[in-house]
């Protein structure tokens, strides 16, 4: 009986662990190896403020890091910061970037976008938004993501990561930034 005991504790504890697991990381967006679909988008600060463009045609087969977000918190400021660092500094790769805010209040998000991008002194990455904060329907933007960073190079997804606004921590800006090195190779 005290066999049977201990050895239920442990299935159980293993149960408590794998339950744990899928629930603590988000699913959201293309996975890896994925052609990357058209959409267009807003451009609130980039060289086409106030128009609607596709940037994913734009930027064709470059290396390109994609930022979905619902909320302009500033662990999303600092990691768009980040980004745009890395993109000028990776100019002769051709490496672009763009995010997206995902939103139901579009005049509301533009004047929130172009602080951050004064705020930040972005200079190589167009914020836009997206009216509707579903996103594009084919890319399958998860609701209990907050942030979804998807980067490719020539059209297929490299690197997927996605977070609740919680788990965006310095470490995981990090390695987000770290993972560049995937689309620049």
């Amino acid at each position: 009986m005290k066999n049977f005991s201990v050895a239920l504790m442990l299935l159980s504890a293993g149960a408590v662990v794998y339950a744990a697991g899928p629930r603590d990381s988000v699913k959201s967006g293309l996975p890896i190896g994925s052609f990357v679909p058209a959409y267009n988008v807003n451009d609130v600060t980039g060289p086409n403020a106030g128009t609607s463009l596709c940037y994913r045609c734009r930027f064709g087969g470059r290396p390109v890091v994609n930022i979905f977000t619902r909320e302009m918190t500033p662990e999303v400021a600092d990691l768009i910061a980040q980004i745009d660092k890395k993109v000028g500094a990776n100019k002769s790769s051709k490496m672009a970037a763009f995010v997206v805010h995902l939103t139901d209040d579009v005049d509301a998000s533009d004047s929130t976008l172009k602080k951050v991008a004064q705020k930040k002194h972005l200079e190589n990455t167009p914020l836009t938004n997206f009216d509707g904060t579903a996103g594009p329907a084919n890319y399958k933007i998860a609701k209990n993501a907050d942030v979804t960073v998807m980067m490719w190079v020539k059209g297929k997804v490299k690197v997927n990561q996605a977070f609740s606004n919680a788990k965006l921590s310095k470490d995981a800006i990090n390695n987000i930034v770290a993972d560049t090195s995937k689309i620049l190779n």
